[in-house]
């Protein structure tokens, strides 16, 4: 072996996917290494007693390890599990809100086997796709993990296959019409980004070109070849960024085509998305989520129900046929003008949304709720609109994460007041290290 090399058994996996191996004091993370693997390890930088490597050779495979469709999956850092069997990826996310709950919360409860999905591929909704060159060439794909060099590739196995045609079409209309990509180091070049959010349920697909300044030599024609070749594509959004910052979408858009936004479904609701609205980006895993969400919630004729983090209302529109009211509360100006548009099309009459920081909300709010539901972004809730909320006192509080370890933390402010009754984690995110959870809270 070279010097710097170790061999190793797998004896956990870190809450990012990456294998650990315990070396003497040293505590070492390795992409794509399975549970009770042994492998050789080559070290790539240590820090104080940590250190991250990448295997050599694998001495003993697990029974799980499959070969990945995708060739960059390990490099990408948005699939750390193609190489494993679907089953395996399940138990880990399991143990992972398990263990988070343990360490992070101080819980000890019992968690639900996963809700995954027969066919766990090319389920996203919504793709973020970073351009640049690669010498003269123009390339698009991934960023490497902890990097911002693009991983180049042409096919996302998660991905609407819709997108990889798109993107394609893109980079050869910004080679024929001389239109640059964007160099970070330099700052020069035009096209940033390109989000691209497809509808199951419609023939509607969304283009978003995220620029460096408004001015788009050739848009007209760039448009006009894009939309003439993908009769699905119904709106195309040109959105300015010209900051330095690894946000990539900027405060200051203009539709270029069509009407800014697409229409989906979700349990019989018709729902409007705009570039910067929050959407489920997994159409057919969410409305197992949200049926779980409601039947812990046990909503009835009477509840007046308060969804907070609402973006787009797609929880509080579907439960408006089961409740007396519902008051969506949501910051996001784009995703409000959504929900609000949503409303109108479906018909909807007992639905009031509020647009305001949901912490800010519930501090000035006099408003009783029998039943709450939050889904907070994957930074988690606040501990003062936690505090708020348990003064308020609803009967049920039917808490939705991506994070179990914001997840874990919250919990922990709620549980003198509140019992857990049920945790159910959903694989709304195949392939990768991410998954949901629904925990059902009713009042001691």
């Amino acid at each position: 072996m070279k010097k710097n090399n170790i061999i190793g058994r797998c004896v956990d996996i870190s809450s990012e996917g990456k294998g650990i191996i315990k070396f003497f004091n040293e505590t070492i993370f390795v992409d794509a290494l399975l549970l009770n693997e042994v492998a050789e390890v080559e070290i790539l930088y240590r820090s104080k007693g940590i250190a991250f490597g990448k295997i050599v050779r694998l001495i003993e495979k697990s029974k799980d390890r499959i070969n990945p469709l995708c060739p960059i999956s390990t490099s990408c850092g948005g699939c750390c599990f193609q190489n494993a069997t679907y089953e395996y990826e399940l138990k880990y996310k399991k143990h992972k809100v398990e263990e988070d709950l343990k360490r992070i919360g101080g819980i000890n409860f019992p968690v639900n086997d996963v809700i995954g999905m027969s066919e766990p591929y090319h389920y996203r909704n919504k793709i973020q796709v970073p351009f640049s060159y690669n010498g003269r060439d123009i390339v698009y794909g991934f960023y490497k993990a902890n990097t911002h060099k693009i991983i180049s590739t042409d096919e996302c196995n998660i991905e609407d296959v819709r997108a990889k045609e798109i993107l394609k079409e893109i980079k050869y209309l910004m080679k024929s019409m001389k239109i640059p990509p964007y160099i970070e180091d330099s700052g020069y070049g035009l096209i940033r980004h390109v989000l691209i959010r497809t509808s199951l349920h419609f023939n509607e697909v969304m283009v978003v070109i995220v620029t460096t300044k408004e001015e788009f030599p050739s848009r007209n024609n760039f448009v006009k070849a894009l939309v003439n070749k993908f009769k699905y594509i119904t709106t195309v959004v040109q959105n300015i960024n010209s900051r330095d910052t690894n946000v990539i979408l900027g405060e200051k858009e203009r539709i270029i085509y069509g009407k800014g936004y697409i229409q989906d479904s979700i349990l019989g609701i018709n729902f409007f998305i705009s570039s910067k609205s929050f959407f489920q980006v997994n159409p057919y895993q969410v409305e197992k989520l949200y049926t779980k969400a409601f039947e812990f919630a046990s909503l009835n004729k009477n509840d007046v129900l308060l969804d907070a983090y609402s973006g787009i209302g797609t929880i509080g529109l579907i439960a408006s046929k089961y409740v007396k009211q519902v008051v969506q509360v949501e910051k996001e100006p784009s995703a409000v003008k959504n929900a609000l548009e949503s409303i109108k099309r479906n018909n909807i009459n007992n639905v009031k949304v509020i647009n305001k920081d949901c912490t800010e909300y519930l501090l000035m709010t006099d408003d009783k709720y029998d039943v709450v539901i939050i889904d907070p972004p994957r930074k988690g809730s606040t501990i003062q609109f936690i505090e708020a909320l348990k003064k308020i006192a609803p009967k049920t509080i039917v808490y939705i994460s991506c994070d179990p370890a914001t997840l874990s933390r919250d919990l922990s402010y709620f549980i003198d007041k509140y019992e857990i009754k049920e945790i159910q984690p959903v694989d709304m995110f195949p392939r990768s290290f991410h998954v949901e959870s629904i925990v059902c809270l009713t009042r001691k």
